[in-house]
C-alpha cells in the first residue's frame, strides 16, 4: 500500500524542516510526500529542496492565497493507495504511520488524538480529543467539528469522493472528515500520534479562540451542510433538482 503526505506550506520556514525530519522517516521507499507551496516569501520551498529526497514531491509558484485549495492541490497530485494530511509545523510520533495505516486495513478515515504544543514545543494541552470533545458524527461535527486535518488520514475512495472542493467550503479537514461520514466508516483513535503546534500564525481557529462571528459559524454549517448533501447526491446518483 502506497502511502502519500499532503502538505500545504506557506512561508512556514521556522518548522518545515522539523516537520518533514519527523515525517521522511516513517515513510517506505515507494511513498511521497506532496507539497504544494502558496508562493511563500521566506525559505520554506528552499528548505524543502536541500532535503534532496527523492520521497518529497513539491509544487511551486501556486497563487492560491487559500489554504483550502492549497490542500486540494495537494491532494490532487498524491497517487497514494492510503493518504495523510500534514501541517507544515507539527511534528509527527515516531508510530503515527504506523499506527493509522493498521488502523486503515479495518476503516476508512482514521483521526488521531494529539497534544498542543506552542511554538518551544511546550505542551498546552494534553488531548484535543477532550478539549474538543471529540467524536464520529455527521451530526456531531456538523454543530462542533473535530475533524483536525493534521491528525487525519484516509483511503483513496474517500479522496475521490471528495474531490473537487466545493468552492465555498469553510475548511477542508471538515469537508474531508464529513465525506468520512457519508461514504465509509470513521475511527477516532485515541492515541496522541501528533504534536500539533498552536502559534501566532496558524490559519485554522479550530483549538483557538474561534474569530468568526456566531452568524458567519451558522452560515458556514449551512454551506457545509448544502455541500455534502449534494455530494451525496451525486455520489449516489441520485435524482435532485440543481
Amino acid at each position: 500500500m502506497k502511502i502519500s503526505v499532503c502538505i500545504a506550506t506557506y512561508n512556514g520556514q521556522k518548522y518545515i524542516a522539523t516537520q518533514l525530519e519527523s515525517i521522511l522517516k516513517q515513510l517506505s521507499v515507494n511513498d511521497e510526500v506532496v507539497i504544494s507551496d502558496d508562493s511563500s516569501t521566506d525559505r520554506t520551498v528552499d528548505i524543502i529542496k536541500e532535503f534532496n529526497n527523492k520521497k518529497i514531491r513539491l509544487y511551486e509558484h501556486n497563487r492560491f492565497h487559500n489554504p483550502v485549495f492549497n490542500f486540494e492541490n495537494a491532494l490532487k497530485k498524491a497517487s497514494g493507495d492510503i493518504i495523510f494530511l500534514s501541517d507544515q509545523d507539527d511534528i509527527w510520533m515516531d508510530n503515527k504511520v504506523k499506527v493509522m495505516a493498521k488502523l486503515l486495513n479495518s476503516y476508512d478515515l482514521v483521526v488521531s488524538d494529539c497534544i498542543l504544543i506552542d511554538e518551544n514545543e511546550t505542551v498546552l494541552n494534553d488531548s484535543f480529543f477532550e478539549l474538543r470533545g471529540s467524536g464520529p458524527g455527521f451530526i456531531h461535527n456538523i454543530y462542533k467539528n473535530s475533524y483536525l486535518g493534521c491528525c487525519i488520514a484516509f483511503k483513496r475512495h474517500i479522496l475521490e469522493k471528495a474531490l473537487p472542493f466545493p468552492k465555498a467550503i469553510p475548511m477542508h479537514d471538515i469537508w474531508i472528515g464529513m465525506i468520512g461520514e457519508l461514504f465509509g466508516h470513521t475511527y477516532f483513535c485515541r492515541e496522541q500520534l501528533v504534536k500539533y503546534r498552536r502559534h501566532g500564525n496558524n490559519i485554522s481557529p479550530t483549538s483557538g479562540k474561534n474569530p468568526y462571528s456566531i452568524a458567519k459559524k451558522f452560515k458556514f454549517r449551512l454551506i457545509l451542510l448544502y455541500h455534502t448533501i449534494r455530494r451525496y447526491i451525486k455520489c449516489n446518483n441520485l435524482k435532485y433538482i440543481a
